[in-house]
């Protein structure tokens, strides 16, 4: 029996240093050491020699198991290693690589300029208010001395809704509204949205943004104007942007004018864009019409000012370049991803 167990104990270990994964050799502990093992049944056959041999017999048969016992141990810590390496291996981080950033999200182009805007009029002593989309009739025409006979009115064509509500045409409702609440003097700006019945194409949206400025004291004039929108074209498009002053027409302002400035695409040597001109316009603006103030229970006489609607998105269009307004609203992430 003592061959029988040394031959068992040599061809137990040959498989085990011949396993290549765990699974294999749990496999074969089992077919060896297990209840029903081989070399389990070979201990268990002990019972059956001579007591003289038992002692002898059975001190070498478990001293074989202890031995085979570790072979297994150490096989399975070899293995357990190796495949450890091997995960390492695969899964190998190198932590001098750059990183790849995350995309997270970030502010639209038009509320980029909007705040570029509000931080140029807030450093001036600009108050930034607002006014709702959903206006009355009172307050989008007849108070901005657009009566309802007015030709003007066929110039803005209208989202209407019930009750005389409407879609806002124009920010200029707002400038009514904060002159009806608070006592000059007041300089103020109304950034928001604004909505007009019309189709769409390369240079309008039904859906636009303008910033409405208003300054109302008592001795207000058109060089105050000509000034701030000045700075204002300045600190967006460049201190070398010329600016100028022409005649205009809008019901709320007397005189009505429209700023223009140099084009930013040939620097005022003529182009398609300013149409040969060398110059864009881009503001239209004057002072603020005597009936306008009327109708907000101010003397005219004692108070006057100037107000302008800059459209946001022309010139965020100027800024950088794009030839189709369509594109702010498309939710083209390739477009909005170069902001």
């Amino acid at each position: 029996m003592e061959k029988e167990f040394k031959n068992l104990r040599n061809k137990i270990l040959k498989l085990i240093d011949k396993s290549r994964d765990l699974d294999a050799l749990e496999v074969l502990r089992i077919e060896y050491l297990g209840r029903k093992g081989k070399f389990t049944d070979l201990l268990r056959s002990i019972q059956n020699l001579p007591l003289a041999k038992r002692p002898a017999i059975g001190k070498l048969g478990n001293e074989i198991k202890s031995e085979i016992t570790a072979a297994f141990e150490k096989k399975e810590k070899d293995l357990k290693n190796e495949s450890w390496s091997q995960l390492l291996a695969r899964e190998r981080l190198d932590v001098t690589i750059p990183g790849l950033r995350p995309k997270i999200g970030h502010l639209h182009p038009l509320t980029q300029m909007q705040q570029r805007i509000e931080k140029i009029f807030t450093s001036m002593g600009f108050s930034i208010v607002e006014g709702p989309e959903v206006e009355t009739e009172y307050y989008n025409f007849d108070a901005l001395n657009i009566p309802f006979y007015h030709p003007a009115r066929a110039l803005m064509d209208t989202f209407w809704l019930t009750n005389k509500l409407l879609l806002r045409t124009h920010t200029s409702p707002v400038q009514v509204r904060v002159m009806e609440k608070m006592r000059p003097p007041f300089r103020i700006i109304a950034p928001g949205r604004c909505f007009r019945y019309e189709a769409t194409d390369a240079s309008h949206e039904f859906t636009f943004y303008q910033v409405e400025g208003l300054m109302i004291g008592e001795k207000i004039s058109l060089s105050n104007l000509k000034a701030i929108l000045d700075k204002v074209v300045k600190e967006i498009f460049g201190k070398k942007t010329l600016t100028r002053l022409r005649p205009g027409y809008f019901p709320f302002v007397e005189p009505g004018l429209e700023l223009d400035m140099s084009c930013v695409i040939c620097r005022g040597s003529g182009c398609s864009v300013c149409k040969q001109s060398g110059w864009v316009e881009i503001i239209p603006c004057g002072m603020v019409h005597p009936n306008v103030v009327k109708n907000v229970g101010l003397d005219p006489k004692v108070w006057r000012g100037f107000a302008f609607g800059m459209g946001l998105d022309r010139i965020a269009m100027m800024k950088y370049r794009i030839d189709d307004i369509r594109l702010f609203h498309s939710g083209n992430l390739q477009f909005l991803q170069q902001f």
